[in-house]
């Protein structure tokens, strides 16, 4: 079992603005092309690599965040999802920057996409471009949108501080579901290359939020479906350092721990036979 390890504690204060996330991301400690996470990507085709280098992700979520903010943004709160109305502008580049789903609906003049609790609250409270609207027409605080999210998961927390780890390291986090795990990670956009991380996002400590990896079936079970469809278990150990979840400004003081589990392969950790006879005469 290999491990690599890493810990990230971004500054997630409620008087953030999204020129420091932007500045995070392209001057700071991460980097376009993930960060401290690195293996080799696996590119769908001939010039997916170029493509992806002459159009960074930090730069189409930055034009995202200014289509969002000049629309005036709103999300309709419905159960664990997120409802937007978004035109033609907005719509193009929710794709591009893969956040949310679109929705078909009979009114053929409007798009509508759905954002996972995750994506809408990157935007409300990190990125700042997004406003969330309750069932009553009210808009919601930052403050608000963190207890209704957390009323509707429990360990939105945990996952919420693991999502936007990986976004601000630039890498595009979808749903995992279909994997059996929390998410799962792009280098670029999916239509340029393959996911290349299955994502748990886990409590650190023994508690009721971690129920995975308890057992060893559970970790080989993971591993080996990780194995079977070309990628990398990545765990994200989130530690709140006894600070609570009373707001989202507790996610200052979180800090991430990244570990990735491949199975041993004996083929790779044998060593070289005619090496090892050289160096005994």
């Amino acid at each position: 079992m290999k491990k690599r390890r890493s810990s990230s504690g971004v500054a997630g204060g409620g008087d953030r603005r999204f020129e420091k996330v932007l500045e995070e991301i392209m001057e700071g400690e991460v980097d376009d092309d993930g960060g401290r996470l690195k293996m080799k990507p696996r590119w769908k085709g001939k010039g997916s690599e170029a493509k992806a280098s002459a159009d960074p992700m930090s730069k189409i979520v930055s034009q995202l965040y200014s289509s969002l903010i000049r629309s005036v943004a709103r999300g309709l709160l419905l159960s664990r999802n997120v409802l937007i109305e978004a035109d033609a502008e907005v719509s193009y580049l929710f794709n591009r920057a893969r956040f949310g789903r679109s929705r078909i609906t009979s009114q053929e003049e409007k798009q509508w996409f759905q954002l996972d609790m995750e994506e809408a609250f990157y935007l409300c409270f990190s990125l700042e471009c997004l406003k969330g609207i309750g069932k009553d027409g009210s808009i919601k605080s930052n403050k608000e949108l963190w207890e209704y999210s957390k009323s509707e998961k429990p360990a939105f927390p945990i996952s919420y501080k693991a999502y936007s780890h990986l976004r601000h390291k630039n890498w595009v986090v979808r749903s995992g579901l279909q994997y059996g795990v929390d998410f799962i990670a792009y280098r670029h956009l999916p239509a340029l290359i393959h996911s290349e991380y299955a994502v748990l996002a886990l409590s650190k400590g023994d508690n009721e939020l971690n129920g995975r990896l308890r057992v060893w079936s559970d970790v080989h079970c993971t591993v080996r479906l990780c194995g079977s469809v070309a990628k990398t278990l990545l765990v994200l150990f989130v530690d709140s350092n006894s600070q609570g979840t009373s707001s989202p400004s507790c996610l200052e003081h979180y800090t991430v721990e990244e570990e990735t589990i491949t199975r041993w392969n004996p083929e790779q950790s044998r060593e070289d036979q005619t090496s090892l006879r050289n160096q005994t005469k």
